[in-house]
């Protein structure tokens, strides 16, 4: 290899090292016309409080689906919980199934829906993973693998 060959070798090297880890930690699964995208959790403070995961479901096919459960061995119980302001007043509620409209897409971000991780078995720690399982109505049971990131973080980009 040449000079400029190895120096280009170099610098692609370097850029790699130093992208945010929000990259690598991207996953997005398809199943059927369903495209989970970039899952992620925060980092716990120890097992007392709870957890919480967000992504994005996109429904690319022409039917509706419903996410009636969820499940993970990292926790006791695992619901969808919606975060919301009313009147000046924070407040937090189980959500129910999620309705996925045909062609259309469901957030689940802090403020808003979210898995709320409860009675943890272990600390959610920055840098690991586990395993959560996503159970519709229609396409089934599909397996996710969500990252953790900081006990701030706002979402991969954050870190």
């Amino acid at each position: 290899m040449n000079i400029s060959g190895q120096l280009k070798l170099t610098i692609f090297a370097i850029i790699l090292s130093i992208l945010p880890t929000s990259f690598v930690l991207a996953q997005t699964v398809t199943v059927g016309s369903l495209v989970i995208e970039t899952p992620w959790a925060r980092a716990s403070i120890g097992t007392k409080r709870p957890g919480a995961v967000f992504f994005t479901i996109r429904n690319k096919g022409s039917v509706a689906d419903v996410l009636s459960a969820v499940e993970t061995p990292v926790s006791g119980k695992a619901s969808v919980h919606r975060s919301q302001i009313i009147n000046g007043i924070a407040s937090m509620t189980m959500a129910g199934p999620v309705k996925i409209p045909a062609n259309s897409e469901v957030r689940l971000a802090p403020g808003g829906l979210h898995i709320m991780l409860m009675m943890l078995k272990k600390p959610l720690i920055k840098g690991k993973d586990f395993p959560l399982t996503l159970v519709f109505k229609k396409t089934g049971r599909v397996e996710i693998t969500v990252p953790v990131l900081s006990v701030g973080a706002r979402g991969p980009e954050q870190k």
